[in-house]
């Protein structure tokens, strides 16, 4: 998968996740992979949320040592 955009959001609580994801996405193109790097427990669910809500694909999200990455391509 090729990452179009990085966004580290280690150390933000919510609703900063998303809001940074928010700000990169409309930096991108339709098609574009963003990954976004958390350690917001809350963002393994308002990130999926905010995925679909907003007419983006959730390609893939892992989980190791308290650290969630997720990538979003962009609708």
């Amino acid at each position: 998968m090729n990452v179009t955009k990085t966004v580290d959001a280690k150390g933000l609580a919510c609703p900063m996740p998303v809001v940074k994801a928010k700000k990169a996405m409309d930096e991108l193109q339709a098609g574009d992979v963003l990954e976004i790097v958390s350690t917001d427990k809350g963002a393994k669910a308002d990130l999926p949320a905010w995925t679909k809500s907003s007419g983006h694909e959730l390609v893939d999200q892992t989980e190791a040592d308290n650290e969630y990455t997720f990538w979003i391509r962009k609708g």
